[in-house]
């Protein structure tokens, strides 16, 4: 929600990266019992990009790297401008320390402190939030918000319903302190969690309560599970939810939003939104077909692409709106 504050904060770059290898649906179909047109059908999806297990290039830490200094380079800023790191995963390179720590060594953001935030898919727009209320309140000048997330990982690939749906990747903001009446900034954020929902999309064993071990390994309670018909009925109602609630808080209508970027789960989902929300598809950002979902990385990825193939122009309001894990949900409204 919108506070009174002294300052505002606008976004000066962006930045993504993706692995190299590239899993297309005709692969998949190799080993499931799929086809390219059941997967294209049911999801708008593809291929998706798969990090290499042990290839420390393409570690979470590594892609969120690679984005940043990307975002960094169309800022104009250097790592040791930066006075803090928000990195959204829920699939960090170690459980301690946290993978913004990791990033700040590789990255030589020696003057930044950092913090990990998961949210699930949702992160990034819970990261960004954070660095904006930090920035407002004067408590530091500027951020580094990373997106990022090797879900493949921890992916059954026995789980047809599930493992077509995932890849890797990372995106990257760099935000700064502007005057509170700039234009181009961010006008508000929204965000909301419903713990009720935490079973629709969980990973079971891997954390405190339950430890990883030779059996529960065997039966895929390491990897992540998902009640693909319970979250498809959610996020679709939460996305124009959120959506509206970001629009009409700014006393503006759809028709004011030049882009709009919803969390890239499923083309069906988006176009569900769309044609609820009567938002034209032609001014919906997508990169699901040729990406996957990644998660955390699906807005600032979209977004960064957006920027640089010239779609979003300086001044164009950009919708964001996400649903994730948790259940966790939120939105935000950018003037680029």
């Amino acid at each position: 929600m919108p506070f009174n504050n002294l300052y505002a904060t606008r976004v000066i770059g962006t930045g993504s990266a993706f692995p190299k290898k590239v899993l297309t649906n005709n692969e998949l179909s190799e080993t499931l019992q799929t086809t390219d047109e059941w997967i294209r059908e049911r999801t708008g999806i593809s291929e998706r990009r798969i990090a290499e297990p042990n290839n420390t290039e393409e570690f979470n830490s590594s892609l969120g790297l690679k984005a940043s200094i990307r975002a960094l380079e169309m800022a104009g800023k250097k790592p040791e401008d930066i006075d803090a790191i928000f990195y959204a995963t829920c699939t960090g390179d170690t459980l301690v320390p946290s993978t913004a720590c990791w990033l700040q060594q590789k990255l030589g953001a020696t003057k930044a402190w950092g913090v990990d935030l998961n949210a699930g898919c949702s992160g990034f727009v819970f990261a960004l939030s954070s660095a904006d209320q930090f920035i407002k309140t004067g408590y530091i000048r500027n951020a580094l918000v990373i997106g990022c997330d090797v879900l493949t990982a921890f992916t059954n690939w026995q789980d047809r319903g599930s493992c077509i749906l995932f890849g890797d990747g990372a995106g990257a903001f760099v935000v700064e302190r502007v005057s509170a009446d700039c234009e181009h900034r961010i006008y508000s954020s929204h965000l909301q969690t419903d713990g009720t929902g935490w079973h629709y999309f969980n990973t079971p064993a891997g954390g405190s309560n339950l430890e990883v071990t030779p059996e529960r390994h065997e039966q895929k309670l390491d990897k992540m599970q998902m009640k693909g018909r319970e979250m498809f009925k959610v996020a679709v109602k939460t996305l124009v939810e959120f959506a509206e609630r970001a629009v009409t808080t700014n006393g503006l209508s759809l028709s004011d939003v030049n882009w709009f970027i919803p969390h890239q789960a499923n083309l069906r989902i988006i176009e569900a939104v769309a044609k609820r929300l009567d938002f034209p598809m032609s001014k919906v950002i997508i990169n699901i077909d040729r990406f996957g979902n990644t998660s955390a990385a699906t807005v600032p990825t979209a977004f960064d692409e957006a920027v640089r193939n010239g779609k979003i122009k300086s001044g164009d309001n950009v919708l964001i709106s996400v649903f994730g894990a948790g259940l966790t949900f939120g939105s935000m409204l950018i003037r680029w």
